[in-house]
């Protein structure tokens, strides 16, 4: 194999990683930049996604319906997200400390609900083939993309312009950056912030569906590998911009599918660590940007990290 055949392969091999391994984390992303935009955090994803990821598998399996799955999913990572925003507006209830406590109860849920469904063959989500055009097996595998990561694209999109545009826009983002002003103006923040809360539960619970339903396809109590609590580093990094939360979800999808790639040309040396590659590279890119000025630009004014 030439060096530019080689370097090809491995490029494409990326092109398909980013777009198949980026979309359970772009949904987590939004999901949390919409509940941190009212003033909110959730580090309790990690175990939405994973919950989803079991109820998703589950629903598909006993319905035949692979969408009906992404729907409860979602459904159930709404409830989550209820859950989490009831309790933080108890007086002297911290978010963060309820965001863990909820990781951990939505993760051991799911594993012991997710037994049954370790062995079994549910049917998964479609993919839709966007390499017909070619001759060539590994591009029209490349180009077969899942409907969700096409949903997410747009759902950026959306989110990008309805935060700056609408009203509903506004009225989240002076809940986050101000709660009194929010109150002057009449808006009642813990309706708002609950509301926020349970959208982002309901797409972290979608892109739990993907892991499950699509890539890798099957349910493992291993299933996540910490891609919830990575999603939500990447809002910081990301700078609370949907459209920004898109770029990092590809960038960290293409390289975790270094490793396989390199694979793909007969390298195997190192595999473990390139398999690292993506968790490496986060926390790089976050420590060189990171400065007294730039650390926390963007953020909204009402996160506990900004007090």
């Amino acid at each position: 194999m030439s060096d530019e055949t080689g370097l090809a392969t491995v490029l494409l091999a990326m092109f398909a990683g980013a777009i198949r391994v980026s979309t359970p984390f772009l949904f987590v992303s939004l999901g949390e930049t919409l509940t941190e935009k009212s003033g909110r955090i959730n580090l309790g994803l990690e175990g939405t996604l994973v919950f989803g990821a079991m109820t998703a598998y589950a629903i598909s399996y006993h319905t035949g319906s692979p969408w009906f799955g992404v729907l409860l999913a979602g459904a159930a990572g709404c409830i989550f997200g209820a859950v989490h925003g009831y309790l933080c507006k108890l007086p002297k209830v911290n978010d963060i400390a309820i965001g863990i406590a909820l990781m951990l109860f939505g993760t051991g849920l799911a594993f012991f609900f997710g037994k049954p469904y370790i062995q079994p063959q549910a049917p998964r989500l479609p993919a839709i083939s966007l390499g017909g055009w070619s001759d060539n097996p590994a591009v029209r595998q490349a180009l077969e993309i899942n409907s969700l990561f096409l949903i997410g694209f747009v759902l950026a999109i959306v989110l990008w312009w309805g935060l700056k545009n609408t009203r509903w826009g506004l009225i989240i983002r002076t809940t986050g950056d101000s709660a009194p002003a929010a109150l002057a103006l009449g808006i009642d923040v813990n309706r708002v912030r609950l509301l926020a809360t349970m959208a982002g539960g309901f797409f972290a619970g979608v892109g739990g569906s993907f892991l499950s339903l699509y890539y890798p396809g099957s349910w493992t109590e291993g299933l996540s590998s910490g891609q919830g609590l990575m999603a939500v580093a990447l809002v910081i990094f990301a700078r609370w911009n949907p459209l920004y939360c898109f770029a990092a979800a590809l960038l960290f999808g293409a390289a975790g599918a270094l490793g396989p790639a390199l694979q793909s040309i007969g390298i195997s040396r190192g595999y473990h660590f390139f398999n690292a590659a993506p968790y490496i590279m986060t926390l790089l890119i976050m420590i060189a940007s990171v400065s007294p000025k730039r650390s926390l630009k963007g953020a909204p004014g009402e996160l506990s990290i900004t007090k």
